[in-house]
Order: structure tokens, then sequence, then C-alpha cells
């Protein structure tokens, strides 16, 4: 998910609140192993710790403890107490806060890229490029939010002039719980942390189990920006974060995650309490080359959107339709770009793709290699498991596919790695089958020189957003959403923010006689 935008910023220059001692020092990322432990929270939490190794050397890089369901519950009583204040701050003031949350990232750039890079597996510098894009998508909700966020003003009743005053006007719904992958650690967080802080809720914040790091960051950003407490870290086992969300001790949840434990998610909320629920899930999205499009700016782009960060992204192109006309070019064109890549150290700056950060995750790639072989496919160049030219690192070769067809499960299920898989259609009528022949619906790039076919398209793709000679991109002013099992409801934009806020009416009657 969003590779072009983390690459536009490298290309354009490329108190701890009640709990927690987070990293003992900066020294300790040159140690093997980093330790979060817990203050002011019960020692039972040391019973179980979650631990994260470096996907390049295999050495356990971090390990913190998992809390038990009843720290939750008193890590959300303090997060409750914070937002009753939090909710009275003016917006000004709001924004002010969220500019001092883009500072606290910008000053320790490298301390977190380097986190990021240890704990999952991408290049350091597309980890810092994230940074970038944090502050990108931060000014964005900052710009919008003072129109997304104040009153309706109807006015008068139309039939009793000075009588009756209308108002609608947006509340926070209270504690937000953010459940955030591992893949863009920072930028999927901010997604429903900024709307949800700027809306006058608190954040309880958990990331995924490849990032965890990434959470104690964001409370040490709110609190380097004035105010402790804002959002607060936690980590704690599946089992244990469903019990919190049936205790109904927060007032809503945005996962981002896979489908299978979005439903569970979904369920889950549903069983005991009437909150509401964001969901991103999965994508299998899909690109469209047609015979008049600029084949190069299409290979380059269709490459590029495929392989960044290793594949490990929502909306990353995983299968491309290509016009007869033009296919063998394209074919050629792709393979000569994937045989470019570099697999190696993240730290390395020679490195253009690191290894995997799941350790199931080659395993799985080479499955969907297989199914794809036996089922006609041809794979022109990688589809194994390997290392580095050192032996390390759990890798997967950049794998082009071609001869694909729908029966295929790389052409129906989420790779989230390293494959791009094409296959040959004669019309757009084809293309359009194809990219439709999914239970996701995320994104879909089309190339052509052609608007009126992009938007002829468009109207026919069963998806959340149409690209026209682009892809792998998110626009913080548009509505970030899909169809199908990509899941429910919706980020950034100015409608990003309906989802942290409930709707109060005042109605008044300024006249009684």
């Amino acid at each position: 998910m969003l590779g072009v935008q983390l690459r536009a910023t490298l290309t354009s220059r490329s108190r701890l609140f009640l709990r927690n001692q987070h990293v003992r020092d900066s020294q300790s990322l040159n140690a093997a192993t980093t330790v979060v432990s817990f203050r002011g929270l019960s020692s039972s939490s040391t019973a179980n710790k979650l631990s994260v190794d470096d996907p390049y050397t295999g050495e356990v890089f971090f390990e913190t403890p998992l809390l038990s369901a009843s720290e939750v519950r008193d890590l959300s009583a303090k997060s409750k107490s914070v937002q009753r204040e939090w909710k009275t701050v003016p917006l000004e003031k709001r924004i002010q806060v969220c500019e001092g949350f883009i500072r606290y990232f910008k000053d320790n750039e490298t301390q977190v890229a380097t986190e990021i890079s240890k704990q999952m597996g991408k290049p350091l510098a597309h980890a810092i490029g994230e940074i970038g894009g944090l502050e990108e998508r931060t000014r964005a909700l900052m710009d919008l939010a003072p129109k997304a966020l104040e009153d309706i003003v109807l006015g008068e009743s139309p039939s009793r002039t000075g009588v009756f005053e209308r108002t609608i006007r947006r509340e926070p719904v209270g504690t937000v719980m953010t459940l955030a992958p591992w893949n863009y650690p920072l930028l999927t967080a901010v997604n429903s942390v900024i709307p949800a802080v700027l809306a006058g809720n608190a954040v309880l914040l958990s990331h995924g189990p490849r990032a965890p790091l990434c959470s104690f960051q964001f409370e040490k950003a709110f609190e380097a920006a004035g105010y402790p407490g804002l959002v607060l870290p936690f980590h704690s086992d599946f089992e244990t974060v469903q019990a919190s969300m049936r205790q109904d001790i927060v007032d809503f949840v945005s996962f981002t995650g896979s489908v299978p434990t979005g439903r569970q998610v979904y369920e889950t909320v549903g069983s005991k309490t009437f909150m509401d629920t964001t969901l991103e899930l999965g994508g299998n999205d899909a690109g469209y080359v047609a015979a008049d499009c600029d084949l190069k700016a299409a290979i380059d782009t269709m490459v590029d959107g495929s392989f960044f960060n290793a594949g490990q992204s929502c909306c990353g192109i995983e299968r491309v339709f290509v016009d007869a006309s033009v296919y063998d070019e394209f074919v050629s064109g792709a393979r000569e770009l994937i045989s470019e890549y570099v697999l190696g150290n993240p730290m390395d700056s020679a490195t253009s793709m690191g290894p995997m950060a799941r350790p199931d995750a080659v395993a799985g790639l080479a499955s969907l290699v297989a199914d794809a072989r036996e089922k006609g496919g041809k794979i022109l160049i990688g589809g194994n498991a390997t290392s580095d030219v050192n032996g390390l690192g759990r890798f997967f070769e950049p794998t082009l596919i071609t001869e694909c067809s729908s029966e295929m499960d790389v052409m129906q299920e989420e790779t989230f790695g390293p494959i791009l898989a094409v296959q040959k259609v004669d019309s757009v009528e084809e293309a359009i089958k194809g990219i439709n022949d999914t239970h996701y619906g995320l994104t879909a790039s089309i190339f052509t020189k052609d608007k009126s076919l992009a938007e002829r398209m468009a109207g026919d793709l069963e998806v959340g957003t149409v690209f026209m000679n682009r892809a792998d991109y998110l626009d913080p002013y548009l509505p970030w959403q899909g169809r199908k099992d990509t899941g429910k409801g919706l980020s950034l934009s100015q409608f990003g923010f309906q989802a942290f806020t409930n709707l109060k009416n005042l109605h008044f009657k300024l006249k009684t006689n």
C-alpha cells in the first residue's frame, strides 16, 4: 500500500504517561534485543510477551509484554480520563498538537526508520520515506479538519421564522481502539489516529506483531507535542483484544488487516455492543494495459506498484491484464525491470527489496507459485525462496508469472508478496470481467491515453478507486475505501472524520408565546 506516495517523498530529497519505559536508550538499536517494560501495571503482563525478530538477521530485535484483559481495561480508564479533558480543547489547539506530532517524527527520523526496518524488513530509505508520507497525510487532515468538524447551522425553521434555531453538531465518540498493521506502520495508523484526535477523541493504539515499537513512538510523539496520554500503546494477544471489545471499554474500533481477522473483529464488536467499526482489509488489485498506452510508463508503474515494499501492500498491483497487441512487449519490459531488484540488508543503501516480514510468508508465496504452475502459468523469473549473497534473510525472489487465468489462486487471493501475474486479453470487456473476478475491490489502474475509456471502465469496475496512468497511491484528500471483502467504512478525506464523531441535534425554541 502507499508505495508511490513514499517514492515521491524519497525522490524529492530521498513523558511517558502513567506507564512504559520505551526503549532503554537510542543505543539499544545496535543491540540484538530491545525490551519495553511497563510502569504502573501489574507484573502478570510479563508472563507472556511479544517477540519480534529481525527478518534479515533472524535475531530477536524487540520484546514487549502482552497485557492482560484487566490491564487493558485499566489503560482504557486512563484514556477516557484524558479524553474528557481533550474534547474541551479548541480545534486550533488540537491542530497545534498535531504539528508537534509531525515535528517529533522529523526530529527522530533515523531512530524511527531504523526501528521499522529492523522490525519488518523494508529498506531504510523506504522507511524514511514513510515519515515523509506521515507528514503529508497529517497536514492534509489538519487542513480538512475545520470544515469536516464544523457545526451545520440550519437556522430558523422556514415555517416559524424567529421561533426555532436548528444546529447539527459533531461530537467525539470517546476512546478509539486502533489496530494498525505492520506493513506501513506509520501511514496506516495515521489514517485513524489523526482524524480521531482532531475530532476530540483519545486513542488506544496497537500495531501488528511485526511493528509494535511504532505504537510507542506515537505515544512519545504526542507527549513531545504537549499532550501525554492522548495516544496510549498496548499489545495483547487477540483473545484479550476480543475480550476488551466485548467489555465495552472503548467506543470505536478501527482495524486494518486481513479479511479473516476483520470478520472476527466485526463479529466480536457486534456480539455484545452497538459501537461501530471501520475495517480496511485486503486487496487483489489489478491493472489494465490498453493498446494505446504509453507502454514504458505502464511497465514502470506496474512493476514498481507490484514490488515496492516486497509486495506487502494491500493496494499493490498483483494482476495485470494486457491487451494482446502489446502483451509480448509488456512481458519483456517487465521481466527486465524485475531482474534489476537487489535483495539484501535493509540497512544497505544498495538494497531495493528487503526480506519478507512474516516468518510464514515465504511458504505461502511458494504455494501460490506452485498452484499457478500446475494450472498452466509460466514462471518467467523468480518463484523461489532465497537468501542474499551473505546467506541471510527470508527473501522471496521477485516473480513474474505469465499465461495466467482466473482459476489460479494468484489471480483470486491477496498474495502480499513480490509476485506479478499477467494475463493476455483481447478486449476491454474481457479486462473488466477479469479485474472484477475476485472477492476484493480496492483499486484498479487503467493505462491508456483515452480519458473517455478510463471513465467508461470506471463505471463498471467494482472497486473504491480507479486510477488512470498511475497506481498504488493514497491521496489524503480522497476517501480510501473499497468494495466486497476489502472492508467496511473509509478513511482519509473530509469523510474520514465521520467515523470518529457522533451527530447531536440542537433544536431550540427561542420564543414560547
